[in-house]
């Protein structure tokens, strides 16, 4: 299916959820089109292990998102220490051809894991810097992780602020944004730890913060405070629910748990400056499930949160 197809399908699935009160928007959506600088709809390969990197491409892109998220952890479908140049080529050319950009990588490197030495997540970076270029040479896409499991942050800050300034190195060297990601349940967990971290480092520019709500929510912390805090930071922001189940916490779809508003969300954000890209990841909690369909979950993700950004009146582009 060629480029202008795509999109075409893109923009009539966009149409498609529109009813009642959205559909009156409309004129306002195409206002914000035509007059401020948009944020995009992205879907992370994290939910769709099953399908090849090519496979995964072409269901965003018919599902109607504008952006894509790559997950190259060693064992998935991108790891670029498996990808040789041909096949970098050929993806590159599938996602033009898909009108669908690639905005970020996901990773896996947590500081104090024993069996990853730092030598080899800064082999990781470099490699993730490599593709990111190779895929998108205009607009290279981040490359987003958390960075440690449990701990107390008071305990566990200064190793990681330590090792994070070497990944700057690499960052500066070979032109790579890092967006590090709070995580529950881990030692860094929190949008104020990410604040206090990256401004203990100087605010390099190269390194930003993951926002994904979903970890903050059942706890001591608003929607609105923790976006206020992120603004200064954030470089990507990824999206599901969480929900409480027989006395335990678990992830669920975007919009399946009905505690996050989304609209509010995107509207913030956007007011705030923020121009990057809202990413739907399914978590394992999800996908490990038997009976799991990444083409069913897709279409349900895309659907509500296409909903969300109409009623957010912010425009969506790639």
């Amino acid at each position: 299916m060629t480029s202008h197809k795509l999109i075409h399908r893109r923009r009539f699935l966009e149409k498609a959820v529109l009813t009642g009160t959205a559909m009156a928007s409309t004129p306002h959506l195409l206002e914000a089109t035509q007059s401020t600088p948009a944020l995009t709809l992205g879907f992370s390969t994290y939910g769709a292990k099953t399908l090849s990197t090519e496979a995964a491409i072409t269901m965003i892109a018919k599902t109607g998102f504008d952006s894509i998220e790559l997950t190259i952890w060693p064992d998935w479908d991108a790891n670029p220490a498996k990808m040789g140049p041909k096949r970098r080529k050929e993806i590159r050319k599938r996602l033009t051809d898909a009108g669908l950009r690639v905005t970020s990588l996901m990773e896996h490197l947590h500081i104090d894991e024993r069996k990853r030495t730092p030598a080899q997540r800064l082999e990781r970076l470099k490699l993730a810097a490599g593709l990111a270029h190779d895929l998108s040479p205009q607009r290279p896409p981040l490359l987003q992780t958390t960075i440690g499991g449990g701990g107390k942050w008071a305990e566990k800050r200064n190793a990681y602020a330590a090792e994070i300034a070497d990944w700057m190195t690499i960052a500066d060297t070979h032109d790579l944004v890092i967006a590090v990601k709070p995580h529950r349940g881990g030692a860094f967990s929190r949008p104020s730890e990410a604040s206090e971290l990256l401004t203990g480092l100087g605010k390099p520019k190269r390194l930003k913060m993951c926002y994904d709500y979903s970890h903050y929510d059942f706890r001591d912390m608003t929607l609105e405070g923790t976006i206020r805090t992120s603004l200064p930071h954030v470089g990507h922001i990824a999206v599901k629910d969480v929900v409480r189940r027989n006395k335990r916490l678990r992830f669920v779809l975007p919009g399946e748990g009905g505690r996050i508003d989304y609209s509010r969300l995107i509207t913030q954000f956007h007011r705030g400056g923020y121009r990057g890209d809202i990413c739907v990841e399914i978590s394992g909690q999800v996908w490990s499930q038997k009976g799991y369909e990444p083409l069913a979950a897709a279409r349900s993700c895309y659907k509500h949160l296409a909903q969300a950004f109409i009623n957010a009146k912010v425009a969506r582009g790639s």
